[in-house]
């Protein structure tokens, strides 16, 4: 229901196939991007597929190597030369728990770093200590974190403090369609919302740190 929209009917003698499918992740992945490409080609009036192939799926070991492969994803916005910082860019983990502060537990707090006994509530600045350093070693024809970026972060111990935090949520005054108070964001809405696709209604998220304030995702389809 969450994923198809509400009023979506399964028919009995399907439901164990569905259940089956939906414990799959290559089946979930491969619903998200048909979803998707029926979006986009709608929006763009094109035809045809849009991803160039599956999904990456390896098998990782624990520990050293966690990190590792964490950091040379996370880092790859660094090398090409997008963000100057790892969490500026809000498409990969380390952007998600920073700028969201991990928004409903959605990705894991390991990060490669149980294996070493190191407590949960250190677990991210401990990340990005080993994030900053690997991305400061430069390599041909990549971009690095430049040495006043790293030596920035490593004054603050590699903590991400409530300035950092506030910089990271002014991202809602660009991918939100409305932001202000609770009572402008539903009154705009209402203005809006017949001209939207899908029949979800969409509900105003409170803006951390910001009292009183509340967004709203853009309005792509109006």
């Amino acid at each position: 229901m969450l994923l198809h929209t509400k009023g979506t009917e399964f028919p009995e003698g399907q439901l164990e196939a569905f259940r089956e499918r939906f414990s799959s992740l290559s089946w979930y992945v491969k619903d998200i991007k048909q979803t998707f490409s029926r979006y986009y080609n709608r929006k763009k009036k094109r035809r045809g597929t849009l991803w160039g192939e599956r999904f990456k799926s390896v098998i990782v070991e624990k520990g050293e190597t966690v990190i590792n492969c964490l950091a040379y994803i996370d880092l790859n916005a660094v090398r090409a030369g997008i963000v100057k910082r790892p969490e500026d860019y809000r498409w990969c983990s380390i952007g998600h728990h920073v700028q969201t502060g991990n928004r409903d537990g959605f990705l894991s707090l390991d990060f490669g770093l149980v294996e070493f006994g190191v407590e949960s509530a250190e677990r991210l600045k401990k990340y990005r200590k080993f994030l900053y350093h690997a991305g400061s070693v430069k390599k041909r024809g990549k971009t690095a974190i430049s040495a006043r970026v790293f030596q920035s972060e490593k004054e603050k111990n590699f903590e991400v403090d409530r300035s950092r935090r506030f910089r990271s949520r002014t991202r809602y005054f660009t991918d939100s369609g409305i932001i202000g108070s609770k009572a402008f964001v539903l009154g705009t809405y209402e203005i809006f919302k017949d001209r939207l696709y899908g029949s979800r209604e969409r509900v105003p998220k409170k803006v951390k740190g910001l009292g009183g304030m509340y967004s709203m995702k853009r309005l792509r389809e109006t």
